[in-house]
């Protein structure tokens, strides 16, 4: 009989999920499956190569939560607000790509006031947003690099915190 797992801290991560991915499409079916496992204080942090497909599983978590507005890479703006368009809670993206500094350089975007009340989906955030809250979902997102046409992607789901210590991710595997 095994004795059960020593209990985390609240910072340390779960174990992770890895994921294969052979489609843009199946990217964007992912992020609609992980949308039924966000509640809004949610803060996802997405971390992968250019052209790895984070925007693309988060335009698969905006179809799932419903919420209102295309979907697309906030490089330009920084962020994005999507309003739910039934009642559950606001998609907030956003692309931490261009900030060089951590919390500081975001904290105009005011993060912390709309995390209690929203879905927060960060790309290039590691260093940037972990202060924000000690429950976080990171996902890693490895792809072939150089001159291919290989869609594979390997994504690796790793709950950090009380909150993720419990969460079933296999339901993600579909």
């Amino acid at each position: 009989m095994e004795a059960p797992a020593a209990p985390r801290g609240p910072a340390e991560p779960a174990p992770g999920t890895e994921i294969t991915v052979t489609s843009p499409e199946q990217m964007r079916e992912l992020g609609r499956r992980l949308a039924k496992l966000l509640r809004a204080g949610d803060l996802v942090m997405l971390s992968g190569e250019l052209g790895a497909g984070k925007t693309t599983l988060t335009r698969g978590l905006g179809e799932g939560l419903g919420v209102r507005g295309a979907v697309t890479s906030p490089t330009f703006v920084i962020a994005r607000v999507h309003p739910s368009l039934g009642s559950g809670p606001p998609l907030v993206h956003v692309d931490a790509y261009r900030l060089s500094g951590g919390l500081d350089d975001m904290e105009d975007l005011d993060l912390d006031v709309s995390l209690p009340d929203s879905v927060i989906v960060v790309e290039w955030g590691e260093g940037k947003v972990e202060e924000l809250t000690d429950d976080r979902l990171q996902l890693r997102i490895d792809r072939a690099v150089g001159d291919t046409a290989d869609e594979v992607r390997h994504v690796t789901l790793t709950g950090v915190g009380t909150r993720w210590a419990e969460a079933d991710m296999s339901v993600l595997a579909g």
